[in-house]
């Protein structure tokens, strides 16, 4: 089983914690999480593109001079798509991008990128993440304390106001909760400070 430190707010260690082979142990499994991946990121577009084809442009109801005589090419119509101000080929319209994906396949994927975080050392296990106000020289501090520096994930059992209000103008940190997080927010952040009781309630909900 993977120990890991456990860390005060000042950069301090407050001990160490044994990790739950079953979700911060496994081997990473590449093709789930890109599975995932393109699965989060599809169901966050909006899909409400829209152009015009040639038969949805204003004008060009009349032919643009005869047909033969004037030794120009050929044309139909001013609103063809090799017009200026013609219709699109192909144009793309409002479409659904949602896809669904099999529950346990999604467990797999977030027990992959929490091993991920494990094996490179990139996982920061806090004894405790409760801010008494907000204070975002609390959370810069705090950073610095544990010499966080680029983009850098905050988990924490429940929601979180105060760390929320308090980190969200740092520029690459986040703050997410137990029942929000997901393996696109993991991987896409370098760190990971996770709460110890957030690290006791994945093993609870994963394993």
């Amino acid at each position: 089983m993977p120990k890991t430190d456990v860390y005060k707010m000042d950069g301090s260690k407050a001990g160490t914690i044994t990790l739950s082979d079953a979700v911060f142990g496994q081997e990473v499994n590449k093709t789930v999480l890109h599975s995932v991946i393109v699965n989060y990121l599809a169901n966050q577009r909006q899909g409400t593109q829209s152009t015009k084809t040639r038969t949805e442009v204003r004008g060009g109801g009349i032919k643009p001079w005869r047909q033969k005589g004037t030794g120009r090419a050929r044309q139909g119509s001013i609103r063809a798509p090799q017009w200026v101000g013609g219709g699109i080929i192909f144009a793309p319209k409002p479409r659904e991008y949602r896809f669904s994906i099999n529950k346990k396949v999604k467990d797999v994927a977030m027990r992959s990128a929490l091993s991920s975080k494990v094996q490179e050392n990139e996982i920061l296990v806090m004894e405790s993440l409760e801010l008494e106000a907000i204070k975002t020289k609390q959370v810069t501090n705090m950073l610095s304390a544990l010499g966080v520096e680029g983009k850098a994930l905050f988990v924490t059992c429940d929601k979180n106001d105060n760390l929320y209000l308090s980190a969200r103008n740092i520029y690459g940190v986040d703050v997410s909760y137990v029942g929000m997080l997901n393996v696109y927010d993991i991987l896409n952040h370098g760190k990971l400070i996770i709460a110890k009781n957030a690290v006791e309630k994945l093993e609870e909900v994963y394993a």
